[in-house]
């Protein structure tokens, strides 16, 4: 199978036997894939041929042959073997059978779990490369959005980070980028509210830091002070201190850098 392909995970698709976020990953995969849409649509046929098919009952007459030639095997037995030898051999056949009995069904439930083991293991890879398809393709996407010439596409490329429960350092790069340097001021605020909340990140901390020494816009200004201080950074302490210096700088915002700085030197 491609490494590509679903195949193997279609049959409990259908059986309702996936999780729920599997069933959803599946489901994205076979919009875009012909090949495992195609094998979905054979396993529906098949599934639908076996739910049509009538179950066969045997005829009177086969089961009065049937249970005709047990009565004259045991009859026959009768003759042959004694009391006294059939009753040891009854008893030495049931050991000897029960124990082939048990064997086998031993024999099956280790066959069963082994197979369940196999599916699930090729099961979960199967997820995890289509889960790192999906990253990928989200990623790539982004990308391009915060890339566009449109500022609206900018903003909606900045809030696709919703979408990475953990984004790499690629996503958060990208996104200080904006913050940094995109010419339009939505776009460098919304990517400040965007990395807001992920402050544990050394790359947003420092961008943060070094956005207060280019950025010109009051009301951005004011709220990476804001994150600053409530993360109690302080190198970004020389950073606030250059800026209350700066004669371009708002009352406002010096007010404000007035009220945080002393909370991290």
């Amino acid at each position: 199978m491609d490494k590509h392909h679903i195949t193997a995970l279609l049959p409990e698709y259908l059986d309702n036997l996936l999780s729920e976020r599997q069933r959803k990953n599946v489901a994205a995969h076979l919009k875009d894939c012909k090949v495992c849409s195609q094998e979905l649509d054979e396993l529906k046929t098949v599934f639908t041929a076996f739910e049509r098919e009538k179950e066969m009952i045997p005829s009177d007459k086969l089961r009065t042959d049937f249970f005709e030639q047990i009565e004259q095997e045991k009859q026959h037995s009768s003759k042959v073997v004694s009391m006294n030898t059939a009753s040891i051999h009854r008893k030495n056949n049931w050991a000897t059978n029960f124990l082939k009995i048990a064997a086998g069904v031993a024999l099956l439930v280790g066959v069963y779990f082994f197979g369940k083991q196999q599916q699930a293991q090729r099961s979960g890879k199967e997820i995890a490369q289509l889960t790192d398809e999906t990253h990928a393709f989200k990623q790539t996407a982004m990308l391009s959005l915060m890339g566009n010439k449109s500022a609206s596409k900018r903003i909606q490329g900045v809030n696709f980070i919703a979408e990475f429960p953990e984004p790499d350092e690629a996503i958060v790069s990208a996104l200080a980028d904006r913050m940094l340097h995109d010419e339009n001021t939505n776009v460098r605020r919304t990517a400040v509210e965007v990395l807001s909340e992920f402050t544990t990140s050394e790359t947003v901390k420092d961008s943060f830091i070094k956005a207060l020494k280019t950025e010109k816009d009051p009301g951005i200004q004011i709220t990476i002070i804001q994150v600053l201080g409530k993360m109690q950074e302080k190198k970004a302490a020389a950073a606030m201190q250059y800026l209350l210096e700066q004669d371009d700088t708002q009352p406002y915002v010096k007010e404000e850098l007035e009220l945080v700085l002393p909370n991290i030197i």
